[in-house]
C-alpha cells in the first residue's frame, strides 16, 4: 500500500501504514466527529491516509507542551498545505499563502518547505505580465485578483528569501503583475466577501503587498522603470497616511513599521503599542473579535458572516482567541518589545496552555463556520509567536 507519511517532516512516498501520533490522533479525531454528526464536512484536510479532522473547541489540550507538541504543529501545517495544492491547487489566503508567507522560515527546525506549494505558486503567476482593468460592483471599484496576486507575490518573496537568498524571476513576474491590480490611490483594494483576519480592509491587503516587495531579495533595491518606480511610492505614500478603519488597523501600523520603518514615526508606533496592551485579557490573551465593530471589518458584510459572529455564544464578550494572541505578541516583538515583558510572557503562556493534541491552535472562524481554516492561520501564527520568542530553538539544536 502506497501511504503518505512524514519523515523529518517532509511529505514522502512510503510503503506500509506508518502514521506519527500526531497522524493518528488527527485522523481518529476526524472519525470521531464525522460519526457524532454525519452532517458536517468529514475532514479539514486529506493527503494519502492522513486525514485531518474539523477543528473543534473540543478536541483536547496538549498534555505537554514542547517540542513534540511544536513537530505535530509543523505536520499539521505541512499536511493541510500540501493537500490543499494535491485537491484544490489554488493560491488563498488561509492555507497556502500563510504556509509560503511563515514555514518558509523555518529550514532549520523542520527541514525545506515543500517544493510541490512552491511550484503551484510559481505555476500560477501570468506567463505575460499585461494591464488589467479596474472593475466596478455595485458602486465599489476594484482591480480583480489583486489578493490573490498579493498573496501569491508575498508568499514567493518569502521563499526566495529564506531559502535561497537569491530573487527568482516568477517572484519578480509575480510583483509586477501585483502592481497591475494596485488602485490609482495606491491602495489595492480588498473586494469580495469578509474573510477574516486575512480578507478584510484595504490597509490589510496593502500591508501584504509592503512585505512582499520588502521581502523579495533586492527587488526594491534593483527597480527601474519610471512608472513601476512611481507605483511603489504611491503605496508608500497611501500607507503612511490612509486613515485607519478599525482599531485592526492601528495595531497593523506595528507590522508597517518593521517592513518599511520610515512610513511610521514613533508616535504612532507608541500609541499602537498602547493600543494593543489595552486589548489583553486577564487570561493573558486577545481576541480578534475586539479589533473592530462586528459591521466595520468590511466595505460590505455579508447576512451570513455578520449573524455568524453575532450569534456566537461569546458575542458579547469575546474571549481570547489564538490568532489575536500571537499576532499580538509578533507585532512586539517586530517592534523591539523584550521577550522579558510581562504582556508577551502572559501571551506566551496562554498560546502553552492552548495548544491541542493534534498540535493545532483551535479557532472558530468568522467566516463560514464550517471548515475553520482560521485554525489553519492561528496555528501559522503562534509558531511564528513563538519563533520570535526563541520557542523553536531547542528543535533547531536537536537535528544539529
Amino acid at each position: 500500500m502506497n501511504t503518505i507519511c512524514l519523515g523529518r517532516f517532509g511529505l514522502s512516498r512510503c510503503s506500509g501504514f506508518r502514521l506519527g501520533m500526531a497522524a493518528l490522533t488527527i485522523f481518529s479525531l476526524a472519525v470521531v466527529a464525522h460519526a457524532q454528526n454525519p452532517q458536517k464536512p468529514a475532514f479539514q484536510y486529506q493527503l494519502g491516509d492522513i486525514r485531518v479532522s474539523i477543528p473543534s473547541a473540543d478536541e483536547p489540550r496538549v498534555k505537554a507542551f514542547g517540542s513534540e507538541s511544536l513537530k505535530a504543529a509543523a505536520m499539521y501545517l505541512e499536511t493541510g498545505a500540501v493537500s490543499w495544492v494535491r485537491e484544490r491547487s489554488c493560491v488563498n489566503c488561509h492555507t497556502t499563502g500563510p504556509y509560503m508567507t511563515e514555514f518558509t522560515a523555518w529550514s532549520r527546525q523542520f527541514g525545506k518547505p515543500s517544493e510541490e506549494v512552491r511550484t503551484n505558486f510559481v505555476n500560477a503567476v501570468p506567463k505575460e505580465v499585461e494591464a488589467v482593468k479596474e472593475t466596478d460592483k455595485n458602486g465599489h471599484k476594484f482591480y480583480p485578483g489583486a489578493f490573490f496576486s498579493v498573496w501569491r507575490s508575498a508568499g514567493l518573496a518569502e521563499w526566495d528569501r529564506h531559502n535561497t537568498g537569491k530573487l527568482s524571476e516568477a517572484t519578480d513576474r509575480s510583483l509586477r503583475d501585483m502592481f497591475e491590480r494596485q488602485s490609482e490611490n495606491g491602495a489595492f483594494v480588498s473586494h469580495g466577501e469578509v474573510e477574516i483576519p486575512h480578507i478584510t480592509t484595504d490597509f490589510e491587503l496593502s500591508l501584504q503587498a509592503a512585505r512582499a516587495i520588502t521581502a523579495a531579495p533586492e527587488w526594491l533595491a534593483g527597480l527601474k522603470g519610471e512608472a513601476l518606480l512611481a507605483r511603489v511610492e504611491k503605496l508608500k505614500q497611501w500607507l503612511r497616511t490612509a486613515p485607519p478603519k478599525n482599531d485592526f488597523d492601528r495595531v497593523l501600523k506595528l507590522q508597517l513599521a518593521h517592513y518599511l520603518p520610515e512610513l511610521v514615526p514613533q508616535s504612532d508606533r507608541d500609541a499602537a503599542l498602547t493600543l494593543l496592551a489595552s486589548k489583553q485579557h486577564a487570561d493573558g490573551g486577545w481576541s480578534t473579535r475586539d479589533m473592530s465593530p462586528v459591521d466595520d471589518w468590511h466595505f460590505e458584510m455579508s447576512a451570513t458572516v455578520l449573524n455568524l459572529i453575532k450569534n456566537l455564544p461569546d458575542a458579547d464578550k469575546p474571549e481570547s482567541d489564538a490568532y489575536m494572541t500571537s499576532l499580538a505578541i509578533v507585532l512586539m516583538r517586530q517592534n523591539n518589545v523584550p521577550v522579558a515583558d510581562a504582556r508577551i510572557q502572559q501571551g506566551l503562556a496562554w498560546l502553552k496552555r492552548e495548544q491541542r493534541e493534534s498540535g493545532r491552535w483551535w479557532m472558530h472562524s468568522l467566516y463560514r463556520g464550517n471548515y475553520h481554516y482560521i485554525t489553519y492561520i492561528a496555528t501559522v501564527e503562534a509558531m511564528k509567536a513563538l519563533d520570535l520568542c526563541g520557542e523553536l530553538d531547542t528543535i533547531s539544536l536537536e537535528k544539529k
